[in-house]
This record gives C-alpha cells, sequence and structure tokens, in this order.
C-alpha cells in the first residue's frame, strides 16, 4: 500500500450533550471527499478516540465505512495502553473494512525499544494490514528510535511512519537510513522541509476544516516539485499552525474551524472544554486571512 497525498484524521464531531453527531460527521466526510483529499483516518488523536469508550469506537468504525464507502481508503487508530486492546482495535477495523492501521506506542506505560517493537508486531499479527507506524514522543514519552524500526522491519505491513517528534534529524534518519518505510508528514509546521526530504503523504488535522489548503502545498511540493510555490503557501499557513499548536487547544480549534465552514463539529469531550470567545475571535481571523492569501497564491499562479 502507498500512502500518498493529503490524510485527514477525522474528527469526531458531537451534539451539545457530548452524543455523537451523525449528521454532522457525515457532512464532513462528504466535505473531505469533494475537496479532493486522499485517505481519512478514523479514531485518531484528533477524533478524541482517547475520550471514547471501545464501543463507541467500534461503532464509529463501521459508521465511518459506511459513509466513506469504497471511495477513499479507511485507516484506523489502534491508540491504547494496553497491547490486548490495540489488538482488540485492530481486528474490529479490519472486520469493519479497514483498508489499513495507524499504530502508536502506547501512552503512559512508557515501554523500551523492544517493547515498542513486540506491542506493534503484536497488533500486526492479530490483524494483518498495511500498516502507518505514529511516532509522538511529546504525547507519548517514547520514541519509536532505530532499534524499533528495525525490529518492525521483519514485517512488511508497516508500509510508513508517521513522524511527529518535531526534530528534523528524524526526517533526516528516516530518508537516509530506512526509505523502505515510507515517511509521512506529521508535524505541519515543517510540512515543507518533509516534502523535501522525499515524504509523499501528510497526516494534517487542520485539514478537517482546511483541505484545499493543505492539498495545495501537497501538491506544490509533492507532485509539481515548485518550491517556490510551496514556500509562499507555507508561509500564508504557518499563522494557523502556531495558532493551533499553542496552549494545548488544538482539537477545539480543530473542531472551530470545521464549524465556521458550517458544519457544526460541537464541543470537545471533558476534561477539554470549547475555546472562549477570545480564542474564537483570534482563529476566524487567522483563517480569514490564510484563506484571502491562498486565494491570492492560486490568482498568481492561473
Amino acid at each position: 500500500m502507498k500512502f500518498e497525498g493529503i490524510y485527514t484524521p477525522l474528527v469526531t464531531p458531537f451534539n451539545g450533550d457530548f452524543t455523537l453527531n451523525k449528521d454532522a460527521l457525515e457532512r464532513t466526510v462528504e466535505y473531505l471527499i469533494d475537496a479532493g483529499v486522499h485517505g481519512l483516518i478514523v479514531a485518531g488523536t484528533t477524533g478524541e478516540y482517547y475520550a471514547m469508550s471501545m464501543k463507541e469506537r467500534v461503532y464509529m468504525m463501521g459508521l465511518c465505512r459506511e459513509l466513506i464507502k469504497e471511495r477513499l481508503p479507511m485507516i484506523v487508530g489502534t491508540g491504547a495502553i494496553r497491547t490486548e486492546e490495540s489488538i482488540e482495535y485492530a481486528q474490529q477495523a479490519k472486520a469493519n473494512g479497514a483498508d489499513g492501521l495507524l499504530i502508536a506506542t502506547p501512552p503512559y506505560a512508557y515501554p523500551n525499544s523492544r517493547e515498542i517493537a513486540m506491542h506493534c508486531l503484536a497488533i500486526d499479527r492479530a490483524a494483518n494490514l498495511p500498516a502507518m507506524l505514529y511516532n509522538y514522543p511529546g504525547r507519548m514519552s517514547v520514541n519509536m528510535d532505530d532499534e524499533v524500526l528495525d525490529r518492525l522491519g521483519r514485517s512488511p505491513n508497516f508500509f510508513a511512519i508517521k513522524e511527529s517528534s518535531g526534530d528534523i534529524n528524524r526526517v533526516h534518519m528516516l530518508a537516509r537510513d530506512y526509505p523502505h518505510i515510507q515517511m509521512s508528514c506529521g508535524m505541519d509546521d515543517q510540512a515543507l522541509e518533509f516534502f523535501a526530504w522525499g515524504a509523499r503523504s501528510w497526516v494534517c488535522a487542520g485539514s478537517n476544516f482546511a483541505p484545499h489548503a493543505h492539498i495545495a502545498l501537497y501538491q506544490a511540493c509533492a507532485v509539481e516539485g515548485d518550491f517556490t510555490k510551496g514556500r509562499a503557501i507555507m508561509s500564508a499557513m504557518l499563522p494557523l499552525m502556531r495558532v493551533l499548536e499553542q496552549g494545548g487547544k488544538f482539537v477545539q480549534c480543530i473542531k472551530h474551524g470545521l464549524t465556521l465552514r458550517g458544519i457544526p463539529a460541537g464541543p470537545p469531550r471533558r476534561p477539554m472544554l470549547a475555546l472562549n470567545k477570545d480564542d474564537k475571535r483570534e482563529l476566524d481571523q487567522v483563517i480569514r486571512t490564510m484563506d484571502a492569501a491562498l486565494a491570492a497564491i492560486e490568482g498568481e499562479s492561473a
């Protein structure tokens, strides 16, 4: 399997009482498919998997498969502390027609390199699906180092890695030493650098509400090789990326951004709280400015 293009980790829209808003989810899926994203990820961090029960997560797998049909690849996250739970999610993902898995390091448990590899291999054996690894030491406190990657080379199913460490040296290492594992951008403000080093995909939460901007950067850099245009697009997007990453309000910002596009994504589940008026005002302004800048760039290109 080739992971190429923009993969959107779907938000989970909630009603005011924190129940699933099915209509908003369907509208989000249609909006993203119409915009031209290349794949959808269910039960990623942006989807608030950590705030959902196993029953809810399994239900979401089936519902999203129904909504997506066969129009795009559906990747399902298996994130959990216990390996047994991750295996169950992987098996349920396969039963619900997933095209691949997103396999992260277990949070909080703080496993060593061998334990991380054994965790991933156990999930792989149970489901036998194409998999994208997810390296995010900022949240998980552990790193998928070279020992992990060497051990995982035993399976042909580990096709890609979403690299979210923020360490540019990791990008260099993956590109040079592990060319057989497709490198996917998982650090939004480094997208230009990822594409320069050969990344062919970008897992980007902001594409929930700004798919055209993210697709434009991918198209310019990865498809056309036009990094002059890519730098202009990236410059227009950087203020948004700074707002998204500040103050621990990432999911809230993504949901509010989608709401601004006319799809009510609702509040995040607790313990997180919705944005206040000042936060919303700042995000509104940044998105408007970005949209105008991108429209100007596209006009110049035309």
